[in-house]
């Protein structure tokens, strides 16, 4: 698959470059499917195989006097995931359903649940898993708005893809009213759970990432700055769907701006860089951030309701649980890859974020 990006072109413009892909893609042993035109973003995305990179860009060449700004190769399964299955085609024009353009825009949820024991006791490896009743209730939503699970690593993520924003959007609401009624009916002296959303807006290729890498990214980054049960999301997501009319009765529901985005990556990517080094604080992110303390700590607690401070180390403690749960590094080790020097202070912060000390779980 390829992306181009277009300025004041047409549909029929598109379909006029495709029929001359069509007229000597044979020579480059090249055959062109199908492509996606998304006009007010400017972009199109063609679909093609081919014996190599260079064959398909040597028939676009050819054919139209363009490059593709990205060519990328696409698993067959991943490709069915989430573009579907059994697409209408109108001349190699992708459309919908109900006949309209397909733009390419797939809407992406990423669900993060982590389980918090309420019990003071040791509890077994297995009780911070991802509580299987509520991973069920999550699938089981997915599946009736017709979204469809994107596997990934990590054992407290749900990752899915969605066709329409609406879908994604009463799925998400759905999944949020059913874990807080779980919640309140839970059991004294059990394992209780902390959940928040993601909903990103992507296409298959931007110019520099592969397919949907950038909207699984930046879903997952949406959940990480969201509120204790949140649903968070973006101001492009706001625009192609009338969020006003269907969270009229969401519980907890936020969107973010593109100043914000663009912000909370620049963030995210430092940090996520420096998260080893224990000298690492609020003074290196304001230099690398290139901003005054005072601006960082309002543009951090405005976008995450937490100091940066309590973001950083909540960053770090995530980032442990994943570690534990691989079981491939002791504690020590842990303590060190998320920057904390002392073994016992970093069971002590564990223990206040998930109300367990790192050192009791029995794996």
């Amino acid at each position: 698959m390829d992306i181009h990006f277009v300025d004041q072109v047409s549909v029929e413009d598109t379909r006029e470059a495709h029929l001359k892909d069509l007229a000597v893609q044979e020579k480059y042993g090249v055959k062109y499917h199908q492509y996606w035109f998304n006009e007010e973003a400017g972009t199109v995305f063609c679909l093609m195989e081919g014996p190599d990179k260079e064959s398909c860009a040597a028939t676009h060449r050819e054919a139209n006097g363009v490059a593709a700004c990205q060519i990328t190769e696409v698993e067959g399964g991943l490709y069915d995931l989430f573009m579907g299955e059994n697409q209408k085609v109108d001349h190699g024009l992708v459309r919908q359903e109900n006949g309209q353009i397909d733009t390419g825009h797939r809407y992406i949820l990423t669900l993060d649940i982590i389980a918090k024991t309420i019990s003071r006791k040791s509890i077994n490896f297995n009780q911070l898993k991802l509580p299987e009743k509520s991973k069920n209730i999550a699938l089981q939503c997915i599946a009736e708005y017709n979204g469809k699970e994107v596997r990934t690593s990590g054992f407290d993520s749900i990752v899915a893809v969605f066709k329409t924003p609406e879908k994604v959007l009463r799925c998400a609401h759905e999944i949020q009213k059913e874990l807080l009624e779980g919640h309140r009916n839970s059991e004294p002296d059990s394992v209780d759970i902390i959940f928040n959303m993601g909903i990103s807006v992507g296409q298959p290729l931007t110019e520099k990432e592969g397919f949907f890498v950038e909207a699984i990214r930046m879903s997952k980054r949406l959940c990480l700055i969201a509120g204790e049960n949140e649903i968070i999301t973006s101001t492009l997501f706001e625009e192609l769907c009338d969020v006003n009319k269907l969270i009229k009765n969401h519980i907890s529901f936020r969107t973010i701006k593109p100043a914000e985005q663009q912000f909370l990556d620049n963030l995210l990517d430092i940090v996520e860089n420096r998260i080893s080094y224990h000298d690492f604080g609020v003074d290196f992110l304001s230099r690398d951030m290139g901003i005054s303390r005072p601006q960082l700590y309002r543009k951090i607690t405005a976008l995450t309701s937490r100091s940066p401070v309590t973001f950083i180390r909540d960053i770090r403690l995530t980032k442990a649980l994943s570690l534990i749960k691989e079981n491939k590094y002791n504690l020590s080790e842990i303590a060190l890859e998320i920057g904390y020097h002392s073994p016992s202070y970093f069971s002590k912060c564990f223990h206040d974020k998930f109300g367990v000390k790192a050192s009791s779980i029995s794996v």
